[in-house]
């Protein structure tokens, strides 16, 4: 399996990865390719997500590195069950500037930061068969935000710009190919050093059972 966390993405790579992606599904649908035609990527906890985007989703991102909550987790459904698969994921800004929260509600605050650090996680259990990826949900646990660049298998953002994951299925062996891209509007968020509205300092401590485990040690 690999153990590479991260793969740094050069200038323009990451637009040459979405023409890519998108001649390949044109590709696809006018093959009809019987093997993945089927294929389809369901976001888990939906609802949960959904919650959290209501109020204006916020992602801690610290000089060290923090895990996502909620958890970013798919099922995936359609591949080829002999076939070799990895799994891949990035963070795409969904706007043209960085924002500010101010007097209870976020609001644009001029031109973003430009970022030429872009990086792509790899799915730790990539490469596997696509029997793998079918048999249970498939989880980003491991992913880290940082704002700082220091690999480590991180991911680097800018605070206060807005993001989007976005998850990429490469078939490889063979020749390599994109399979599929996937992003779910429900999981923006806005990367923060330190959460800006109560409400999402609430859910967060609601529903992330390591926040609570916190909360309980400091009351006590």
């Amino acid at each position: 399996m690999s153990d590479l966390g991260t793969l740094k993405l050069s200038d323009g790579t990451e637009s040459r990865l979405l023409n890519v992606v998108e001649s390949e599904l044109q590709a696809g649908r006018e093959k009809g390719d019987p093997t993945e035609k089927q294929l389809q990527i369901i976001l888990e906890d939906a609802p949960l997500w959904q919650r959290f985007k209501e109020v204006t989703n916020e992602m801690i991102v610290t000089k060290n590195g923090r895990r996502m909550f909620p958890v970013l987790k798919v099922s995936v459904t359609g591949l080829d069950p002999n076939a070799m698969y990895s799994l891949l994921l990035d963070f795409v800004p969904t706007d043209g500037h960085r924002w500010k929260y101010v007097n209870g509600e976020w609001v644009p605050a001029g031109k973003p930061e430009v970022s030429s650090h872009s990086c792509v996680y790899i799915h730790p259990d990539s490469p596997n068969f696509g029997a793998h990826w079918m048999k249970a949900p498939i989880s980003f646990s491991k992913v880290k935000l940082t704002n700082k660049l220091n690999g480590g298998g991180q991911i680097m953002l800018n605070s206060l710009h807005k993001y989007e994951p976005q998850v990429h299925i490469v078939r490889v062996g063979g020749s390599h190919r994109m399979v599929m891209n996937c992003s779910f509007p429900e999981t923006q968020f806005i990367a923060v050093t330190a959460y800006q509205n109560e409400e999402i300092t609430a859910l967060k401590i609601k529903y992330n059972p390591f926040a609570k485990a916190f909360l309980d040690a400091k009351e006590r």
